[in-house]
Protein backbone atom coordinates (compact mmCIF):
# COMPACT_ATOMS: atom_id res chain seq x y z
CA UNK A 1 0.00 0.00 0.00
CA UNK A 2 1.73 3.38 -1.12
CA UNK A 3 1.43 5.69 1.64
CA UNK A 4 -0.64 8.44 -0.20
CA UNK A 5 -3.72 6.04 -0.37
CA UNK A 6 -4.11 7.43 2.78
CA UNK A 7 -3.78 10.88 1.94
CA UNK A 8 -7.41 12.51 3.59
CA UNK A 9 -5.86 11.28 6.17
CA UNK A 10 -2.65 13.81 6.30
CA UNK A 11 -2.64 16.52 9.40
CA UNK A 12 -2.00 18.93 6.14
CA UNK A 13 -4.89 17.70 3.89
CA UNK A 14 -7.76 19.56 4.91
CA UNK A 15 -9.53 16.79 5.71
CA UNK A 16 -12.86 17.25 6.67
CA UNK A 17 -14.14 16.88 10.80
CA UNK A 18 -15.63 13.26 9.60
CA UNK A 19 -12.25 11.87 7.59
CA UNK A 20 -9.32 12.62 9.86
CA UNK A 21 -10.77 14.44 13.09
CA UNK A 22 -11.93 14.24 16.45
CA UNK A 23 -12.73 17.09 18.41
CA UNK A 24 -9.20 18.95 19.58
CA UNK A 25 -7.44 16.44 17.55
CA UNK A 26 -6.59 15.28 13.94
CA UNK A 27 -5.06 12.21 12.47
CA UNK A 28 -2.68 11.60 9.86
CA UNK A 29 0.00 9.80 8.54
CA UNK A 30 3.35 11.57 8.49
CA UNK A 31 4.39 13.18 6.10
CA UNK A 32 7.77 14.44 6.13
CA UNK A 33 11.03 13.17 8.16
CA UNK A 34 10.32 16.59 10.74
CA UNK A 35 6.76 14.57 11.00
CA UNK A 36 8.51 11.01 11.80
CA UNK A 37 10.71 12.70 14.14
CA UNK A 38 8.08 14.39 15.92
CA UNK A 39 6.77 10.52 16.51
CA UNK A 40 10.03 9.19 17.81
CA UNK A 41 10.48 11.88 20.13
CA UNK A 42 6.95 11.53 21.84
CA UNK A 43 8.29 7.50 21.73
CA UNK A 44 11.29 8.41 23.84
CA UNK A 45 9.47 10.54 26.18
CA UNK A 46 7.22 7.54 27.05
CA UNK A 47 9.33 4.50 26.27
CA UNK A 48 12.71 5.94 27.68
CA UNK A 49 11.82 8.59 30.23
CA UNK A 50 8.28 7.31 31.34
CA UNK A 51 8.90 4.11 31.47
CA UNK A 52 12.56 3.62 31.67
CA UNK A 53 13.36 1.72 28.74
CA UNK A 54 17.03 1.13 27.93
CA UNK A 55 17.70 2.42 24.21
CA UNK A 56 20.73 2.15 22.05
CA UNK A 57 22.86 5.55 23.13
CA UNK A 58 22.13 6.80 19.20
CA UNK A 59 18.85 7.03 20.27
CA UNK A 60 19.51 9.08 23.49
CA UNK A 61 21.97 11.55 21.86
CA UNK A 62 19.52 12.71 20.13
CA UNK A 63 16.43 12.06 22.19
CA UNK A 64 14.80 10.34 19.61
CA UNK A 65 13.64 6.33 20.21
CA UNK A 66 15.01 5.10 16.28
CA UNK A 67 15.75 1.45 14.71
CA UNK A 68 15.94 -0.02 11.84
CA UNK A 69 12.28 -0.80 10.84
CA UNK A 70 11.09 2.76 11.29
CA UNK A 71 12.46 4.03 7.84
CA UNK A 72 10.59 1.36 6.29
CA UNK A 73 7.07 2.17 8.37
CA UNK A 74 4.41 4.62 7.50
CA UNK A 75 3.73 6.54 10.93
CA UNK A 76 0.41 7.45 12.11
CA UNK A 77 0.20 10.44 14.17
CA UNK A 78 -2.45 12.07 16.39
CA UNK A 79 -1.89 16.00 16.34
CA UNK A 80 -3.09 18.33 19.56
CA UNK A 81 -5.10 21.07 17.36
CA UNK A 82 -4.46 24.08 19.84
CA UNK A 83 -0.43 22.75 21.02
CA UNK A 84 0.05 21.53 17.30
CA UNK A 85 2.00 19.11 19.21
CA UNK A 86 2.23 14.87 18.10
CA UNK A 87 0.47 13.32 21.14
CA UNK A 88 -0.51 9.90 19.81
CA UNK A 89 1.44 7.55 17.44
CA UNK A 90 1.45 3.97 15.89
CA UNK A 91 3.79 2.57 13.41
CA UNK A 92 2.66 0.30 10.62
CA UNK A 93 5.31 -2.18 8.35
CA UNK A 94 2.77 -3.19 5.30
CA UNK A 95 4.08 -6.62 4.11
CA UNK A 96 6.35 -5.15 1.22
CA UNK A 97 7.96 -2.83 3.41
CA UNK A 98 8.70 -5.77 5.58
CA UNK A 99 10.41 -7.83 2.84
CA UNK A 100 12.38 -4.32 2.11
CA UNK A 101 13.37 -4.59 5.51
CA UNK A 102 14.41 -7.91 5.90
CA UNK A 103 11.21 -9.03 7.89
CA UNK A 104 8.97 -7.75 10.53
CA UNK A 105 10.09 -6.23 13.84
CA UNK A 106 8.37 -9.27 15.97
CA UNK A 107 10.99 -11.69 14.33
CA UNK A 108 13.43 -10.17 16.61
CA UNK A 109 11.20 -11.84 19.72
CA UNK A 110 9.51 -14.31 17.84
CA UNK A 111 9.48 -17.28 15.50
CA UNK A 112 7.08 -16.95 12.54
CA UNK A 113 7.81 -19.52 10.53
CA UNK A 114 3.69 -20.88 11.74
CA UNK A 115 2.83 -17.02 9.44
CA UNK A 116 4.20 -18.20 6.14
CA UNK A 117 1.15 -18.64 4.15
CA UNK A 118 0.12 -15.16 4.88
CA UNK A 119 2.91 -12.57 4.90
CA UNK A 120 2.11 -11.59 2.40
CA UNK A 121 -1.24 -9.69 3.30
CA UNK A 122 0.23 -9.39 7.05
CA UNK A 123 0.47 -5.92 8.06
CA UNK A 124 2.71 -5.23 10.84
CA UNK A 125 1.89 -2.44 13.75
CA UNK A 126 4.22 -1.33 17.13
CA UNK A 127 5.39 1.30 18.77
CA UNK A 128 1.87 2.42 19.92
CA UNK A 129 1.81 5.37 22.34
CA UNK A 130 -0.06 8.40 23.85
CA UNK A 131 1.15 11.55 25.56
CA UNK A 132 0.31 11.27 29.09
CA UNK A 133 -1.90 14.82 29.22
CA UNK A 134 -4.10 12.82 26.57
CA UNK A 135 -4.76 9.46 27.59
CA UNK A 136 -8.51 10.18 27.64
CA UNK A 137 -9.03 7.29 25.46
CA UNK A 138 -9.88 9.51 22.59
CA UNK A 139 -6.31 9.71 20.95
CA UNK A 140 -6.38 5.97 21.07
CA UNK A 141 -9.79 5.78 19.66
CA UNK A 142 -8.50 7.52 16.56
CA UNK A 143 -5.16 5.65 16.32
CA UNK A 144 -7.42 2.67 16.47
CA UNK A 145 -9.83 4.39 13.51
CA UNK A 146 -6.21 5.23 11.29
CA UNK A 147 -5.48 1.51 11.80
CA UNK A 148 -8.92 0.58 10.42
CA UNK A 149 -9.17 3.18 7.57
CA UNK A 150 -5.57 1.57 6.28
CA UNK A 151 -6.54 -1.97 6.52
CA UNK A 152 -9.91 -0.78 5.38
CA UNK A 153 -8.33 0.54 2.15
CA UNK A 154 -5.88 -2.03 1.30
CA UNK A 155 -5.97 -5.48 0.04
CA UNK A 156 -4.27 -6.54 3.23
CA UNK A 157 -6.11 -9.33 5.78
CA UNK A 158 -4.56 -9.51 8.71
CA UNK A 159 -3.05 -7.03 11.57
CA UNK A 160 -0.13 -8.09 13.97
CA UNK A 161 1.74 -7.04 16.44
CA UNK A 162 3.58 -7.17 19.90
CA UNK A 163 1.40 -5.78 22.91
CA UNK A 164 3.77 -5.56 26.42
CA UNK A 165 2.90 -6.24 29.60
CA UNK A 166 5.15 -4.04 32.16
CA UNK A 167 7.65 -6.06 34.52
CA UNK A 168 8.05 -3.37 36.74
CA UNK A 169 6.87 -5.39 39.88
CA UNK A 170 8.91 -8.31 38.62
CA UNK A 171 6.66 -10.37 36.62
CA UNK A 172 3.65 -11.12 38.45
CA UNK A 173 1.22 -8.48 37.16
CA UNK A 174 2.15 -9.92 33.55
CA UNK A 175 1.70 -13.62 34.91
CA UNK A 176 -1.98 -12.19 36.24
CA UNK A 177 -3.06 -10.68 32.47
CA UNK A 178 -1.49 -13.56 30.82
CA UNK A 179 -3.25 -16.25 33.02
CA UNK A 180 -6.54 -13.79 32.14
CA UNK A 181 -5.78 -14.42 28.56
CA UNK A 182 -5.22 -17.83 28.44
CA UNK A 183 -9.21 -18.07 29.42
CA UNK A 184 -9.86 -16.57 25.68
CA UNK A 185 -10.53 -19.21 22.56
CA UNK A 186 -7.03 -20.91 22.11
CA UNK A 187 -5.01 -19.45 18.84
CA UNK A 188 -5.73 -22.14 15.86
CA UNK A 189 -2.66 -24.35 16.03
CA UNK A 190 -1.28 -23.43 12.60
CA UNK A 191 -0.68 -19.29 13.90
CA UNK A 192 1.28 -20.57 16.77
CA UNK A 193 4.20 -18.58 17.44
CA UNK A 194 7.33 -19.35 19.74
CA UNK A 195 8.82 -16.65 22.03
CA UNK A 196 12.95 -16.34 21.33
CA UNK A 197 13.50 -16.02 24.88
CA UNK A 198 10.01 -16.85 26.77
CA UNK A 199 9.24 -14.71 29.99
CA UNK A 200 7.90 -18.71 31.70
CA UNK A 201 5.17 -16.04 33.59
CA UNK A 202 2.76 -19.05 34.99
CA UNK A 203 5.80 -21.08 35.56
CA UNK A 204 7.65 -18.05 37.53
CA UNK A 205 4.29 -17.21 39.33
CA UNK A 206 2.37 -20.88 39.27
CA UNK A 207 -0.69 -19.11 41.76
CA UNK A 208 -0.87 -16.17 40.09
CA UNK A 209 -4.84 -14.66 39.61
CA UNK A 210 -6.48 -13.41 36.59
CA UNK A 211 -6.57 -10.05 36.14
CA UNK A 212 -9.81 -8.54 35.93
CA UNK A 213 -10.71 -6.97 33.14
CA UNK A 214 -10.70 -3.57 34.39
CA UNK A 215 -6.99 -3.88 35.23
CA UNK A 216 -6.04 -5.28 31.92
CA UNK A 217 -3.58 -2.58 29.98
CA UNK A 218 -5.89 -0.74 27.77
CA UNK A 219 -3.86 -1.46 24.44
CA UNK A 220 -4.30 -5.42 25.15
CA UNK A 221 -8.16 -5.11 26.40
CA UNK A 222 -8.52 -3.25 22.79
CA UNK A 223 -7.06 -6.07 20.99
CA UNK A 224 -9.33 -8.76 22.60
CA UNK A 225 -12.46 -6.50 21.99
CA UNK A 226 -11.85 -6.24 18.09
CA UNK A 227 -11.28 -9.75 17.98
CA UNK A 228 -7.60 -10.51 18.37
CA UNK A 229 -5.77 -14.39 18.99
CA UNK A 230 -3.27 -14.10 21.11
CA UNK A 231 -0.36 -16.66 19.40
CA UNK A 232 0.82 -18.63 22.27
CA UNK A 233 3.38 -17.62 25.30
CA UNK A 234 5.11 -14.14 25.63
CA UNK A 235 8.29 -13.15 24.97
CA UNK A 236 10.86 -11.48 27.32
CA UNK A 237 12.28 -7.96 26.29
CA UNK A 238 14.66 -7.20 28.15
CA UNK A 239 15.32 -3.27 26.57
CA UNK A 240 12.01 -2.45 27.51
CA UNK A 241 11.77 -5.36 30.29
CA UNK A 242 8.47 -6.30 29.31
CA UNK A 243 6.70 -9.34 28.86
CA UNK A 244 5.12 -9.18 24.79
CA UNK A 245 2.93 -10.46 23.25
CA UNK A 246 2.26 -11.17 19.87
CA UNK A 247 -1.43 -10.65 18.71
CA UNK A 248 -2.94 -11.20 15.08
CA UNK A 249 -5.92 -9.80 14.05
CA UNK A 250 -7.74 -11.57 11.03
CA UNK A 251 -9.98 -8.27 10.04
CA UNK A 252 -12.73 -10.53 9.39
CA UNK A 253 -12.84 -11.36 13.21
CA UNK A 254 -13.70 -7.41 13.85
CA UNK A 255 -17.20 -7.12 14.50
CA UNK A 256 -19.31 -5.24 12.75
CA UNK A 257 -19.73 -2.94 15.84
CA UNK A 258 -16.40 -2.31 15.83
CA UNK A 259 -15.73 -1.84 12.56
CA UNK A 260 -18.64 0.83 12.27
CA UNK A 261 -17.29 2.37 15.14
CA UNK A 262 -14.09 2.98 13.56
CA UNK A 263 -14.95 3.69 10.08
CA UNK A 264 -13.84 7.15 8.56
CA UNK A 265 -14.42 8.22 5.07
CA UNK A 266 -12.82 6.53 2.44
CA UNK A 267 -10.33 7.59 0.38
CA UNK A 268 -10.17 9.11 -2.73
CA UNK A 269 -9.72 7.51 -6.07
CA UNK A 270 -6.13 7.19 -7.20
CA UNK A 271 -5.83 9.11 -10.17
CA UNK A 272 -5.21 7.15 -13.50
Amino acid sequence: MRQEDLSHLRPDSGASESSGRAGRYRIGLAGSESEVQEAQALRYQVFANELGARLPEASTRVGLDIDHFDAYCDHLIVRDTESLAVVGTYRILPPHAARAAGGYYAETEFQLGALANIRDTLVEVGRSCVHPDHRSGAVMTLLWAGLAAYMRESDNRYLAGCASIGMADGGLFAASVYKALCDNPPIPNAWRVAPRHPARLLERFPNATACPIARMPPLIKGYMRVGAHICGEPAWDADFNTADLFLLLPMERMSTRYTQHFRMTPAPQKAA
